[in-house]
C-alpha cells in the first residue's frame, strides 16, 4: 500500500495521521508497515483524510482521486456491486470462497450487506475481477477496469 507515500508527501507524521484518525501512532505505523491489516473503515477515512482513492491507495491506479467520488462507503450499493459483479461472471459464492479461502457464509453476508467487506477481500476481489475498489464501495459510479497493480 501507499500509506507512507501519501503520508510523507503531506507532510504528516505518524502521530498526526493518528491524531486525525482517531487511533494510536503505533497503529498506524503498523498499517503503514503492513504489519497489521489497515480495516476497510479506516482505510475509507485515510482516503477522505488525504483526498485519494481506494484504489490509488491500494497501488491499482496511478490517478489520485476519481471525479464525483463519495467520502463514505455505500452499503447498498456496494452489496449489490459485489454479487452483480460474481454473477456477471457466472461464479458461485462458493466458487469465491474457495478461491479465497473463506467461509462461503462470509460471502452471503458481504453480498447482503450485514459486514462490510475487509481489505484483504476487497484487494482480491478487485485483482480476480479487475474492478475499481471504489467501484465495489459504491464511492463511485463508473465501473473502471483495473488491470494489474502499479509500481507504488
Amino acid at each position: 500500500m501507499r500509506l507512507k507515500q501519501i503520508r510523507e508527501s503531506n507532510n504528516f507524521t505518524h502521530y498526526l495521521v493518528g491524531e486525525k484518525l482517531g487511533i494510536a501512532r503505533a497503529t498506524y505505523s503498523q498499517w503503514e508497515t503492513e504489519r497489521d491489516l489497515i480495516p476497510i473503515k479506516r482505510l475509507v477515512d485515510f482516503c477522505q483524510l488525504f483526498d485519494v482513492s481506494v484504489d490509488y491507495c491500494l497501488g491499482f491506479t496511478d490517478i489520485p482521486n476519481y471525479e464525483n467520488n463519495r467520502k463514505k462507503i455505500n452499503i447498498e450499493k456496494s452489496k449489490e456491486r459485489l454479487k452483480k459483479i460474481r454473477k456477471m461472471h457466472k461464479h458461485t459464492q462458493s466458487y469465491i470462497a474457495n478461491k479465497f479461502s473463506i467461509d462461503r457464509s462470509l460471502i452471503s453476508k458481504y453480498e447482503k450487506g450485514t459486514n462490510i467487506i475487509s481489505t484483504t477481500f476487497l484487494n482480491e476481489y478487485i485483482k480476480l475481477y479487475h474492478i475499481s475498489g471504489d467501484y465495489l464501495l459504491g464511492k463511485i459510479d463508473e465501473e473502471i477496469e483495473i488491470k494489474e497493480k502499479v509500481n507504488s
